[in-house]
């Protein structure tokens, strides 16, 4: 408390007029001087007291501060009486609070970020093990022919190896809400058609058919690459779940209030299990049949609900996958102009 300059300066100008009052009284009278000691010892004794009491109480605040830095898992602020003090401690309170929450979130994020390392380390490994399998085989065969079947297949391998590590990055871009997306009108059709241009030659080595319906004026609001890349996501997936000679459909729907792009496609759709998590992070399915990294139908969904729209996924009646897309209809401006009074 004495190292305090106010009060180290407080108590010097206290001295000093208290030994004014004192002398001035002894010079009127010894009955004077006396009770201008006398008050001036009371006074002082009562602010010190009722100082050195506050000071405790701020130490008090001090050390629980102190322990909240550290990361103390219980915190005991009690309640004050006194006006300002009683105002610092509830602001302390508050800020003691919040604090934890943001250590808890810290926590969690933590925890997240330390399992999504562990993940893609284990997307990662696997197709690497398997290249590192297929060069080792390179080196000890001379058939020319299972030489060039053994690059054909690490050159797959590397394409998907590049695919996964692309879709990470795009993954983290948008996660971290470094991506900028583009607020324009897209014809539907076109988002369709440009989503679906790379997966033409694959669809027809497999002879998957392709059928669209998507009426002309169709638009949506959004990012044409960004939503292109959702799409073209959602028909590589129906594109792994159908066999050959199967069929995938597009179709545009439109009513007043949104507009929505269907993919169906005539594969075995989804195991009852999988639905509530299929737009999950590294979520592969329950199959031991299944295939992909569980990261396409993730990046999907987050590409959309940053530009205001919304995905679902569900079993066709009629069998096989079915993929739903909706935005929130763009009405024109004239029908929100209002007629002028004469």
């Amino acid at each position: 408390m004495l190292r305090n300059k106010e009060f180290s300066r407080f108590a010097i100008i206290f001295l000093s007029l208290s030994a004014i009052l004192i002398i001035a009284g002894f010079a009127v009278n010894t009955g004077a001087g006396i009770l201008a000691a006398a008050s001036s010892a009371v006074f002082g004794a009562a602010f010190f007291v009722f100082t050195k009491m506050r000071y405790n109480r701020l130490a008090q605040l001090s050390k629980q501060i102190d322990l909240v830095l550290h990361n103390a898992d219980r915190l005991e602020l009690g309640e004050a009486d006194e006006g300002e003090l009683s105002i610092l401690h509830s602001e302390i309170k508050k800020m003691t609070l919040r604090i934890r929450e943001q250590n808890d979130t810290l926590k969690k994020d933590k925890q997240y970020l330390a399992d999504s390392l562990a993940d893609i380390a284990h997307q990662l490994r696997t197709p690497l093990t398997s290249a590192n399998l297929i060069l080792s085989l390179l080196t000890k065969n001379t058939d020319e022919q299972e030489r060039q079947a053994f690059f054909r297949e690490l050159e797959g391998l590397l394409m998907r190896m590049d695919w996964l590590i692309t879709s990470l990055l795009k993954l983290s871009r948008v996660d971290a809400g470094f991506a900028e997306f583009q607020n324009e009108p897209i014809a539907v059709k076109t988002l369709a058609e440009s989503a679906v241009r790379p997966l033409l030659i694959p669809m027809e080595l497999r002879s998957i058919e392709l059928h669209i319906d998507i009426p002309e004026d169709a638009v949506i609001q959004g990012d044409l690459a960004w939503l292109s890349e959702a799409v073209q996501n959602i028909l590589k997936n129906c594109m792994e779940s159908i066999n050959e000679k199967g069929r995938i459909e597009i179709v545009c729907k439109e009513n007043p209030l949104y507009t929505e792009l269907l993919i169906h496609d005539s594969g075995r759709g989804f195991d009852a299990e999988d639905l509530p998590h299929l737009f999950d992070r590294f979520y592969r399915g329950k199959s031991t049949n299944a295939t992909g990294y569980g990261i396409g139908l993730a990046l999907c969904k987050m590409i959309v609900a940053r530009q205001g729209g919304s995905i679902k996924a569900q079993n066709h009646p009629k069998g096989g996958a079915l993929f739903a897309i909706r935005f929130q209809k763009i009405l024109p401006l004239a029908s929100c102009d209002l007629p002028l009074s004469d």
